[in-house]
């Protein structure tokens, strides 16, 4: 029997790349459309366990195809660099163009019982999914990992940082750090590998929404990327509504703790998959926290290894009696939260942040002001986009630029200013309303849910 339309989707390895695009495909499955997941049997593995917002389970539209890698060295991360860029993933992510070959076959086998197939690949897939070029009927679209903001960023500073005629754009951008900066050269060396996705582009996907990043949207238009000047801006991709189900027998002890507290009244403290602090950061973070006397909840968990289901997890010590001081105040996880449902919850009023995309996405959209601490790559300009544009957040003084500690008293004084001040108040208005229109949004009407419309409507025309 003949499908119509296939969708192929093709996820960078990096848990951040992987959840969005695992978070697209339950969106495209809705319109009945059959998806195929292409990945490495360790990181579709990672990815299936840390799904949250929704059951993966219960999807039978989403097919995961997953493929072996040669055996690669990946280090421990390293909490003591002064970079924060995650150097030890580098291998596994080079090992991701093993793919290219079964990914192919994949593509040969299905090809032949199918009008059209769409594949959907990260940017930095471009290499695995070039053979693309060898089948009529198939297309490709670019996934760019960021907010429009950011993605225009890199394209403006491609083009030696020109002056825009709108002042409100771009006095934002001039605040941007050279992108090098944040990048080792083994990195830009892989990133560079992938420079000619514009040979097989058919349009850019972003995980945005045009309620807040619009204005960046357009000018990527004008300006073209990769090749097209389509873009599709159908963020969020992560769900809107979260069921906080408190008579849930699996429910997280974080939401169990959150239920006992009130409103507005929490500080969710969280940096990502990708990010390893020094023992030294580490105790100014506990101490910032304790002395802040805000009710927080701390997700306190090393880097992700290159394998996270290999090898020991590192044993981070905190303060000595810093636990038992902060009983009942503070809650210390050390394993995988639920963010989300974290940070939809009533009583979280604000979220000390990495700022990668995901989590501000996530942020954004269920209406939570940001700390912004970025670390490394595309998350100092999602910080930009954040605290200078939306003005939904403040920055963590510095943030520890050129590996220097954040000291306790300036975390102690940021969470006050974003929990316990008039300036915090008035982003956390700000938030709210912002998220209350991105979820708007998704339902029926809104931008967004047309952008999808208009999306799905594209890729199944008649030739």
């Amino acid at each position: 029997m003949e499908n119509d339309v296939v969708v192929v989707v093709v996820p960078f390895v990096a848990q951040g790349h992987l959840n969005q695009l695992l978070h697209l495909s339950r969106i495209l499955s809705g319109y009945n459309l059959p998806v195929h997941v292409v990945g490495t049997t360790t990181h579709n593995r990672q990815a299936k366990l840390r799904i949250h917002g929704w059951n993966l389970n219960s999807n039978t539209n989403i097919h995961f195809h997953e493929f072996e890698t040669p055996p690669f060295e990946s280090p421990p991360p390293n909490p003591n660099l002064s970079t924060k860029f995650p150097s030890h993933l580098i291998p596994s992510f080079k090992a991701s163009s093993h793919l290219r070959e079964p990914f192919a076959k994949l593509l040969a086998i299905i090809s032949k019982t199918t009008r059209r197939i769409v594949v959907i690949h990260d940017y930095l897939m471009s290499t695995v999914i070039q053979d693309v070029v060898s089948f009529p009927n198939v297309e490709a679209y670019v996934f760019n990992c960021a907010s429009a903001f950011t993605t225009f960023s890199y394209v403006w500073e491609e083009k030696g940082r020109p002056c825009l005629d709108d002042l409100e754009a771009y006095t934002p951008l001039t605040k941007i750090i050279a992108f090098q900066d944040l990048i080792p050269p083994d990195f830009m060396e892989f990133l560079f590998s992938h420079m000619g996705c514009e040979k097989f582009n058919s349009g850019n996907i972003h995980d945005t929404c045009k309620v807040f990043d619009s204005k960046f949207i357009d000018y990527l238009s004008k300006e073209g990327l990769c090749g097209s000047t389509k873009q599709w801006a159908l963020g969020p991709f992560n769900p809107v509504s979260i069921d906080t189900n408190k008579d849930s027998r699996n429910r997280h002890k974080s939401l169990e703790w959150l239920d006992k507290q009130g409103q507005d009244s929490v500080i969710y403290v969280a940096f990502g998959s990708t990010t390893s602090f020094s023992d030294e950061q580490i105790r100014e973070l506990a101490i910032g926290l304790e002395n802040s006397g805000q009710k927080f909840i701390w997700v306190l968990r090393d880097a992700d290894k290159g394998d996270i289901f290999k090898g020991e997890v590192r044993n981070i010590e905190l303060p000595k009696g810093f636990e038992k001081r902060v009983e009942g105040k503070g809650l210390v996880v050390r394993d995988w939260a639920p963010q989300l449902e974290v940070l939809a919850h009533i009583a979280t009023g604000g979220f000390m942040s990495h700022c990668g995309w995901n989590s501000s996405m996530e942020s954004i959209t269920m209406g939570v002001p940001i700390a912004a601490w970025p670390m490394h790559s595309d998350q100092p300009r999602n910080a930009t986009l954040i605290t200078d544009v939306l003005k939904i957040g403040v920055n963590v003084g510095d943030w520890g630029r050129d590996g220097e500690v954040v000291t306790s008293l300036v975390i102690e004084e940021t969470i006050r200013k974003l929990m316990d001040c008039d300036e915090g108040h008035e982003m956390r208005k700000r938030a709210k309303k912002i998220g209350e229109d991105v979820r708007r949004s998704v339902e029926e009407g809104g931008v967004t849910r047309m952008e999808i419309d208009a999306f799905v409507a594209y890729i199944t025309r008649d030739l």
